[in-house]
C-alpha cells in the first residue's frame, strides 16, 4: 500500500512537470515579450517572494561597488558625500527561462516589487542626501536564474579623523552592507571576484575630495554590530589639502609673526612706529585665525590649529611686551653724576674732568695709619680702595635688549616652525 501511494505521487509530480515544462516552452517561445515571460514566471502558483530562492546550502549575493563622484567635504562636520553604483547578483532557481527566447536577459524593473530581493542595508554611514527612485536602479533576470540588481545610492558619510592633529590628519569614512533579517547561515554576503578595492569610473569627478586610498573588507567582527549577521565593509581614506591651509593659515601666520620682529630693529624711543606694528599685526593675526576657525570642527580636545594659533599669538604678544619694557628702561632717569656721551662708556663727571686736566688720580690708602688723612696717586705701590663700578646708563640698557631679542625671537620661532611641522608630519 506504501509503494503504491509513493508511485502516484511520483506520476503526479512527473505529469505536473510536464504540463510546467509545456506550458514554459509555450510562454518562452520567440516573440514573446519581457513583461509576458516576467508575468508567467512571477504568477503566484509557482513564485512566492517572501521566500529564500531554493539554492544548496547559504545563498551567496555578490556585491560590487562602481564610485561616480566625491562631493567637497564638509571640514566643520568631517562629512564626505559619495555617489556609487552599488550592484547585487545571487541565483535564483524559479526565474530560470527557455533559450527559446531571443532575450539574454529581462528588464525587470517594473517587476521590482514581485521579486524576491535581498534586505540590505547601510549602517555606518551618515545620511543619504536622497532617495532611491525607480529610474535609478536596474534588475536584470539571466536564462541560468542569475540575478543582478543595480542601484545608485549618494551618500552622505560620517568620518572619523585624528583631530589632535587636524588639520594633518587624514580622515576616514567607512561604511557597511548587512542584511537586516536574514542571519549569516542564510544569506552571505562576499566582494565579487575578491575585489579589495573599488571600481572607480572613467569619468570619476572629486569636486575638491582628496581619496587617497579605499578599500572593501568583510567586516572585523569587533567592529560588526551584530555578529551572526554577514556584513560587508567599505573604507574611503581622504586627505586634506595641505596646500589650502599652508596659503590660508600657516604662511600668513609667519608673516605676521616676524612681522612683528621687525620693532627690533627699530630705534628704542620709537613709539609710534613700534606700537603700531605690535597692534596691528595682533590685530590681524586674529582676524586671521577667527575667520578660519568659524569653518573647522568643535572638539575639546587640544588641536594642531590650537597649538598653531597660541605659539604664534605668544610670539606676536611678547614683542609687544619687548618694547613695553625697552621703553620703560630707557626712559628711567640716570644717576646724577652720570653723563652719557653716544658711542663711549658712561662716565662720571669727576672722571670727566680729570681726563680734561690730565691730572693723577688720587685714592684714599688703608695702609696708613694715625690720625692725619693720606692720599698719594695710585701708581706709588700703595693700596688703594677699589672705587665701585658705576651702573650702564638706561639707553644702553634698552638698546641691548633690543640687540638680544633680535637674536631670541627669530631664533625660538625658526625652531618652533621646525619642530611643528616635524611631530604633525605635516610634508608626510
Amino acid at each position: 500500500m506504501g509503494w503504491s501511494c509513493v508511485v502516484a505521487r511520483a506520476v503526479a509530480l512527473f505529469l505536473m512537470l510536464s504540463r510546467a515544462s509545456a506550458l514554459t516552452s509555450d510562454i518562452f517561445a520567440a516573440g514573446k515579450s519581457d513583461k509576458e515571460i516576467l508575468d508567467n514566471l512571477l504568477k503566484n502558483s509557482r513564485y512566492d517572494k517572501r521566500l529564500l530562492p531554493p539554492v544548496d546550502g547559504v545563498l551567496t549575493v555578490n556585491v560590487s561597488v562602481l564610485l561616480l563622484s566625491l562631493a567637497s567635504p564638509d571640514e566643520s562636520s568631517l562629512k564626505y558625500e559619495v555617489e556609487f553604483l552599488l550592484q547585487q547578483q545571487w541565483y535564483d532557481p524559479r526565474l530560470r527561462y527557455s533559450n527559446q527566447s531571443h532575450y539574454d536577459f529581462l528588464n525587470a524593473i517594473h517587476h521590482h516589487e514581485d521579486i524576491w530581493l535581498p534586505d540590505t542595508y547601510f549602517i555606518m554611514h551618515g545620511d543619504f542626501k536622497d532617495p532611491i527612485i525607480p529610474m535609478h536602479f536596474a534588475l536584470r533576470i539571466y536564462r541560468n536564474g542569475t540575478i543582478n540588481y543595480l542601484m545608485r545610492r549618494h551618500l552622505i558619510l560620517s568620518c572619523q579623523g585624528r583631530l589632535n592633529i587636524f588639520p594633518f590628519d587624514d580622515p576616514l569614512c567607512s561604511f557597511a552592507l548587512e542584511s537586516i533579517s536574514y542571519e549569516q547561515s542564510a544569506i552571505t554576503y562576499v566582494w565579487k571576484n575578491d575585489e579589495d578595492t573599488l571600481r572607480k569610473s572613467p569619468s570619476l569627478t572629486t569636486l575638491n575630495a582628496y581619496l587617497i586610498q579605499n578599500q572593501t573588507i568583510p567586516c572585523p567582527i569587533k567592529a560588526s554590530w551584530r555578529g551572526n549577521y554577514s556584513c560587508l565593509k567599505v573604507d574611503l581614506i581622504f586627505t586634506r589639502d595641505r596646500s589650502f591651509y599652508f596659503t590660508t593659515v600657516f604662511i600668513p601666520g609667519i608673516i605676521l609673526v616676524t612681522s612683528s620682529f621687525i620693532t627690533f630693529w627699530l630705534e628704542w624711543n620709537a613709539v609710534p612706529a613700534r606700537v603700531m606694528i605690535g597692534v596691528t599685526t595682533m590685530l590681524n593675526f586674529f582676524t586671521t585665525s577667527n575667520g578660519f576657525r568659524s569653518t573647522l570642527p568643535v572638539v575639546s580636545n587640544l588641536t594642531a590649529m590650537n597649538v598653531w594659533d597660541g605659539v604664534c599669538m605668544c610670539f606676536i604678544y611678547a614683542s609687544l611686551l619687548e618694547f613695553v619694557c625697552v621703553n620703560y628702561v630707557g626712559r628711567k632717569r640716570p644717576l646724577h653724576n652720570v653723563v652719557y656721551r653716544p658711542g663711549e662708556n658712561p662716565v662720571t663727571q669727576g672722571d670727566k674732568k680729570r681726563e680734561s686736566t690730565g691730572a693723577a688720580e688720587l685714592v684714599s690708602c688703608t695702609a696708613c695709619t694715625g690720625p692725619g688723612a693720606c692720599t698719594h696717586t695710585a701708581n706709588n705701590g700703595g693700596v688703594a680702595e677699589v672705587r665701585k663700578k658705576e651702573p650702564p646708563h638706561p639707553i644702553r640698557v634698552a638698546k641691548t635688549i633690543d640687540v638680544i631679542a633680535r637674536i631670541t625671537f627669530p631664533t625660538a620661532y625658526a625652531v618652533f616652525l621646525i619642530f611643528f611641522f616635524i611631530h604633525y608630519k605635516a610634508f608626510s
